[in-house]
């Protein structure tokens, strides 16, 4: 048999009646619901350890932001030079060990420096209906189980689709079944030890404390607050995925790399505009998401590319007819 009807007859051995199709699908349908099912009532049973993990990053930006305000309070009275020289980080405050800001997050996020003590403080989260927090941890437990039964979902896909692919596909796609969730974790990590405090800080120092009669204080709801860590994780996490989608696109032969350096100006500009949406408005979070995108952008130019030189020496196929 000729080399050139090779690729048919791979396909013609992996065809299987339609009834067939139908009763594997249902069979990975299980597999994949029980999965679910089963990492659902795991992270239910731990929905209050998972919470008050989702939690440190609102105790890291309120340990800084009350060592921050106790550093202005000392700064007001010990004068103006020494106010600049702490505002500078160039002088600890009295009696405090430093002081607090952005900057000073960003050296206890990356472990150059202690979280400060809350001095007495308290968290706070509440939740205004009976059964608030409950369906928060069930939300809590289905986002879990999504992401816990993640490989055992993709296998499954993979396992039905597999057979209708060349074997050259097959080697192919496998890699993007490790580096998708790979990139997804990346981007929540992101968030998690980094953009999140930022976000916390920059709500919390919106507060009005201690200005007479009125008070103004963040008491956010345990819903509001799950609603907004799954919604930063996934859009980091999906935003991470632009070297898997623009290197299938590069497959597909829809992109080039030449196409994709000379919209390259215009894809930067794109990746602040998406990060100024997502992130809050101020510019240590924008870039932090920003900056690791654009790299993302170039190593999506290098993977299509690679694709390019690899098509290049591969003998043509003959399509299926």
């Amino acid at each position: 048999m000729s080399a050139a009807h090779e690729p048919e007859d791979e396909i013609e051995a992996s065809r299987a009646p339609l009834l067939d199709h139908l009763v594997e699908l249902r069979q990975r349908l299980i597999r994949s619901l029980i999965a679910v099912a089963i990492s659902f009532v795991v992270c239910f049973a731990f929905a209050d350890d998972i919470y008050r993990l989702l939690l440190r990053p609102y105790e890291a930006a309120a340990g800084i932001l009350a060592a921050q305000r106790a550093a202005e309070a000392v700064a007001a009275k010990t004068g103006f030079l020494d106010g600049i020289l702490q505002a500078l980080h160039l002088k600890p405050a009295s009696g405090q060990g430093g002081g607090g800001g952005p900057f000073d997050l960003l050296l206890v996020l990356v472990g150059l420096k202690e979280l400060p003590p809350l001095q007495g403080q308290e968290l706070k989260l509440i939740y205004t209906a009976p059964l608030e927090f409950f369906f928060t941890k069930l939300k809590l437990a289905g986002f879990g189980a999504v992401v816990m039964s993640f490989p055992v979902l993709a296998s499954q896909v993979y396992g039905f689709v597999a057979p209708g692919l060349y074997k050259r596909e097959r080697r192919a796609f496998l890699p993007f079944l490790v580096a998708s969730p790979l990139l997804f974790t990346l981007g929540a990590a992101l968030v998690y030890f980094f953009i999140f405090p930022f976000v916390l800080w920059f709500s919390l120092s919106q507060q009005i404390i201690g200005a007479g009669a009125i008070t103004v204080e963040l008491l956010p709801k345990v819903s509001d607050y799950l609603t907004l860590v799954t919604t930063l994780l996934m859009a980091f996490g999906l935003c991470f995925q632009l070297p898997v989608v623009l290197t299938l696109l590069g497959m597909a032969g829809m992109v080039s790399s030449a196409a994709l350096r000379e919209f390259r100006r215009y894809a930067v500009v794109a990746i602040f505009v998406v990060a100024a949406v997502v992130t809050p408005p101020d510019p240590i979070s924008q870039l932090m998401l920003a900056l690791p995108i654009i790299l993302l952008y170039e190593v999506s130019i290098w993977c299509v590319r690679i694709i390019e030189f690899r098509r290049r020496d591969e003998p043509a196929e003959d399509s299926i007819p």
